[in-house]
């Protein structure tokens, strides 16, 4: 764990809540541990992350703070930028050492809850930066299952189908249960994305 454990928030992640980057600036001047951890475990990147605060994330992050560093519970910036779809701090984080194979505490990446919550742009920027799109979560699901049994099988999810499968995802990949995504997809009565899982091979 980087940093020292904080019993509240410090100056710093009460700066980076609230974006104050000329307060951030002086805080690390003065000698601000940069990855303290408040009571929840949180750095203030992962507070700044929390908030979607880009400029002061990216004060933080090229000012060293670590883009992986868990809180209480396993979320890091980097995680928590790609479950969210807060694409400017999630690009900074894979360019400043983000690990792609890290998961959360269901087990995901940050590749799968981006696909259940229709982050089109996220995931094809985690795609591009190479995170595996068969990693299989605690569930038993992967982002391919995912962009179905917790969707509507709507517009933006079946861009993130398209995308998934475009980038080597298996479409025959089953549940633990055995059931594969087409039979998810008629089980949900999502015509569409049935159409499109069985144009890409499924069965």
């Amino acid at each position: 764990m980087a940093g020292a454990m904080a019993q509240d928030a410090t100056p710093l992640h009460a700066a980076a809540a609230r974006g104050d980057v000329a307060e951030l600036r002086r805080l690390l001047a003065t000698g601000a541990a940069i990855d303290a951890r408040d009571a929840q475990g949180r750095t203030a990147l992962l507070v700044a992350t929390h908030a979607n605060q880009v400029a002061a994330a990216r004060l933080l992050i090229e000012a060293g703070a670590d883009v992986n560093a868990k809180d209480a519970i396993q979320d890091s910036p980097y995680l928590y930028a790609g479950a969210r779809g807060h694409l400017e701090i999630l690009r900074l984080a894979l360019a400043h050492g983000a690990d792609l194979r890290s998961t959360n505490r269901y087990g995901g990446t940050a590749l799968i809850p981006a696909c259940e919550r229709g982050h089109v742009d996220t995931v094809r920027t985690l795609i591009e930066a190479g995170v595996d799109v068969n990693h299989v979560n605690r569930l038993g699901w992967t982002g391919l299952l995912e962009a179905i049994i917790l969707s509507d099988g709507g517009p933006r999810h079946r861009q993130i189908v398209r995308l998934l499968v475009d980038a080597g995802a298996d479409v025959n990949l089953p549940d633990r249960d055995g059931v594969t995504p087409l039979a998810h997809a008629r089980q949900l009565g999502q015509a569409e994305m049935a159409r499109l899982l069985q144009a890409a091979g499924a069965r």
